[in-house]
């Protein structure tokens, strides 16, 4: 795969960093794929790798940047640890204005050609939604994205195509929450959402093998494709 890192610039001094990986032809529609607690780890550059393989430009953006650069954490128990430890001091206000900035570095690059989605996995899967509201990205998607509940009051700055996966069994985002992000669509035509029967959450990470759940990674892959080919 052609991956690499590249700089992304930001309004104020200091720039980031991303982890770029292109499609076989060069060209593409863009995904900004937004990490896990992990870090853009191993699991997330091959996902990058995954969704360019299917024609898409990928920039994984360094959420963690502002607390220490290029965080790639295994999912054993001390990597674990320190992925809570970055999670807890995140300022997540602060980490979406860096997803907006990672959107407009995406579609400055030339080879970005067509639309652009935000998709993102837990952490990252809230940080899409945020995203959604807040920038001019086309589609997003959340893959049990944690703590959406508590922001439902951007979901009226949220125009565009948005696709929702959950885990019926996610000890961290309770059917409650589920059911109350569902509920402040309910007046709206422009959400879907996905469950999961047997499933818990993290369930599309082959390298949470506790959590990691074959089929349903494979249906809500697909599922992704579909929706990503029919917006973008």
């Amino acid at each position: 795969m052609n991956g690499h890192w590249i700089d992304i610039p930001t309004a104020g001094a200091n720039g980031f960093s991303g982890y770029l990986s292109l499609p076989p032809s060069g060209k593409g529609p863009g995904i900004v794929l937004l990490q896990e607690i992990w870090g853009v780890n191993t699991h997330i550059r091959a996902v990058a790798d995954q969704y360019a393989l299917a024609g898409y430009v990928v920039l994984a953006p360094d959420i963690f940047w502002r607390l220490s650069p290029r965080v790639d954490l295994a999912y054993d128990e001390s990597g674990s640890a320190q992925a809570f430890g970055f999670y807890q001091k995140l300022d997540t206000a602060q980490a979406t204005a860096d997803v907006v900035d990672a959107v407009a570095a995406l579609r400055n690059l030339p080879e970005l050609e067509g639309k652009v989605a935000t998709l993102g996995y837990c952490l990252g899967g809230q940080l899409a939604y945020r995203a959604a509201a807040l920038s001019d990205v086309d589609v997003a998607v959340s893959f049990y994205g944690g703590g959406i509940d508590q922001h439902l009051e951007l979901v009226d700055r949220i125009t565009q195509p948005i696709l929702f996966h959950y885990a019926s069994n996610d000890s961290h985002i309770t059917q409650d929450k589920v059911v109350s992000v569902k509920a402040a669509f309910t007046e709206k035509t422009n959400a879907i959402f996905f469950d999961y029967p047997g499933t818990n959450h993290g369930f599309n990470c082959w390298g949470r093998i506790n959590m990691y759940n074959q089929r349903a990674a494979a249906l809500a892959t697909g599922r992704t494709l579909t929706f990503l080919a029919e917006h973008l």
